[in-house]
């Protein structure tokens, strides 16, 4: 059953993201990310599948070779909230606003657990050239 849920939300999560490749609005690196999550953990064949998609090497295989530090993390934490945010004021609908804040709040939660075992790169004060 978990295995199932898995793919349903990485299925979400991965149409959600291909729409952010033309909508600014969406954070296409987020969603794949997620995607990747979902589909590692129930299907090997859409893992696969995914890891082998232009759009994936494109927006995500940069985002993952590079080990992010504590400050960087919260930078884009930040700009995926300005663009929410904004989007949220732009529209009227209160249904729209609730979306984008469940949408922005399920995005920092399943990148946060995504990345918490990945160490932030340390900074050498000496050698600040990693």
């Amino acid at each position: 059953m978990k295995k199932y849920i898995y793919i349903v939300l990485g299925t979400v999560t991965f149409v959600i993201g291909t729409a952010g490749i033309f909508l600014p609005v969406l954070p296409t690196t987020g969603f794949y990310l997620l995607t990747g999550f979902f589909w590692m953990r129930s299907s090997k064949k859409l893992y696969d599948k995914l890891t082998q998609l232009k759009a994936y090497q494109k927006y995500v295989t940069p985002f993952l070779e590079k080990r992010m530090t504590k400050k960087e993390k919260q930078r884009m934490f930040i700009m995926m909230g300005l663009v929410f945010l904004l989007s949220g004021i732009l529209v009227s609908s209160t249904l729209v606003r609730i979306i984008l804040a469940t949408v922005y709040i399920s995005l920092v939660v399943g990148l946060s657990w995504y990345l918490r075992e990945r160490k932030p790169v340390q900074v050498n004060s000496e050698n600040k050239s990693l």
